[in-house]
């Protein structure tokens, strides 16, 4: 039903999300109020539509119900993030519009949104800044950094392109508790067709458990050369 859930404005959209089950807590419908995503993608005209969106660099910004479901997700988590002043990962932050929300929904965390092109952090940085949040000020809970890794422990990580497996690296970095929403699946010349969300869970000993939840289809997660080259 996400195809319904377009609206004519952010309020709008948010309501449809809410209407067809797609946002269930309150929490996420608040958060995701706050970030104007007008501010996020190239055309504002297409704001509102619940579709992905090219912003560039060979990068999307994921339809709203797909934010809307990761949100629900990661929210147990997001929450003890919050509580704990912890550390939240947003791997392929694009265009910065979920770093956004998982800074609104775990304020006292700190939100590192990372991506490895250069334009898409610097395109990160200015629309947040246009959505009115601080970003990388020593008082500042949001970091955009440019790059491939950074290390943890983070309570939530966030994936936002799809990984051949789910990688070992970002697990270790998951702290105990922490729970990783990452796209799982198969490149088939430059588009990952064959898509699962995991949800993987640290628990506070330290086991690992791996939880497959819902076929979608995601960009690959590449290297910076094999996404673009300027």
């Amino acid at each position: 039903m996400a195809w319904k859930c377009s609206g004519r404005s952010n309020e709008e959209l948010i309501d449809n999300l809410l209407k067809e089950g797609l946002i269930q807590a309150p929490l996420v419908a608040e958060a995701m109020r706050k970030v104007d995503r007008r501010n996020y993608v190239p055309d504002v005209q297409l704001a509102y539509q619940d579709s992905p969106q090219i912003i560039g660099y060979g990068a999307t910004i994921s339809a709203p119900h797909m934010h809307a479901l990761a949100c629900e997700n990661l929210l147990p988590l997001l929450q003890l993030a919050d509580k704990e002043a912890g550390a939240i990962l947003d791997v392929g932050c694009g265009s910065g519009y979920l770093t956004a929300v998982l800074h609104h929904l775990a304020p006292s965390a700190t939100v590192v949104g990372i991506d490895h092109i250069p334009g898409l952090t610097q395109m990160s940085r200015m629309n947040l800044a246009k959505d009115g949040l601080a970003v990388d000020s020593d008082d500042a809970r949001i970091r955009i950094v440019t790059g491939d890794g950074r290390r943890g422990p983070y309570q939530v990580i966030h994936i936002g392109a799809a990984a051949p497996e789910i990688p070992q690296d970002l697990v270790d970095q998951l702290a105990k508790p922490g729970r990783m929403s990452i796209p799982v699946g198969t490149d088939r010349q430059g588009k990952a067709d064959y898509t699962d969300i995991w949800q993987v869970d640290k628990s506070a000993e330290g086991e690992v458990t791996r939880t497959k939840l819902f076929g979608v289809r995601y960009v690959p997660l590449t290297d910076a050369d094999s996404q673009w080259q300027e």
